[in-house]
């Protein structure tokens, strides 16, 4: 594995996030890629995975010219990846399609995606599963009104997702099951 292209690969993230926090908290959002590729290369990625999971929302949430950019730098392979991984882009005027439209979308796209594509994107949805396993902990069940979503829509949509990833044997499967339930868990708890 070349330290440099993930080098090269967390200065492209950093530049894509650059002013960018976690939903309703200070913290940096770059520690997001950050986590997910720590969580991909234990669960055994390749370094075109670890790049990709660096720089899996770098499209999403710093703009389409990252897709050519991601392609120039690192080929291909890596902008697929990043582009599986990716549920949605702004249009011209800046929005996303509807929420239940984009999740439903790119839960149909993970069960044929390949199992690079489902390696990234289960280490992506398990950092973001286990933050708000965290966040039901620290703050309660108020923590869901900073999502679009409403609470039942946020369960339903992980719980989709943690069936996909076991279906599909994806390796952070079984710590995402558990972060799920551990949501859900809390969730109930809270009623």
């Amino acid at each position: 594995m070349q330290l440099s292209k993930l080098a090269s690969a967390l200065d492209l993230a950093i530049q894509a996030h650059q002013g960018q926090v976690r939903k309703s908290t200070t913290i940096p959002y770059i520690s997001h890629p950050m986590a997910v590729a720590s969580i991909a290369l234990e669960f055994g990625a390749t370094e075109d995975q670890a790049i990709a999971a660096l720089l899996h929302d770098a499209i999403e949430d710093g703009g389409i010219q990252y897709a050519n950019i991601i392609k120039a730098q690192f080929g291909d392979h890596v902008h697929n990846l990043v582009q599986g991984c990716t549920d949605g882009t702004p249009d011209a005027s800046g929005k996303k399609a509807p929420w239940l439209e984009r999740k439903t979308a790119y839960l149909h796209h993970l069960e044929a995606a390949s199992d690079e594509v489902l390696l990234v994107s289960c280490s992506d949805k398990l950092h973001n599963a286990r933050a708000i396993v965290s966040d039901l902990i620290n703050e309660g069940p108020s923590m869901f009104n900073r999502f679009s979503s409403t609470t039942e829509q946020t369960l339903w949509y992980y719980r989709q997702l943690a069936m996909i990833f076991n279906n599909r044997k994806t390796p952070p499967a079984k710590a995402l099951e558990a972060a799920v339930s551990q949501m859900e868990a809390l969730s109930q708890s809270a009623w």
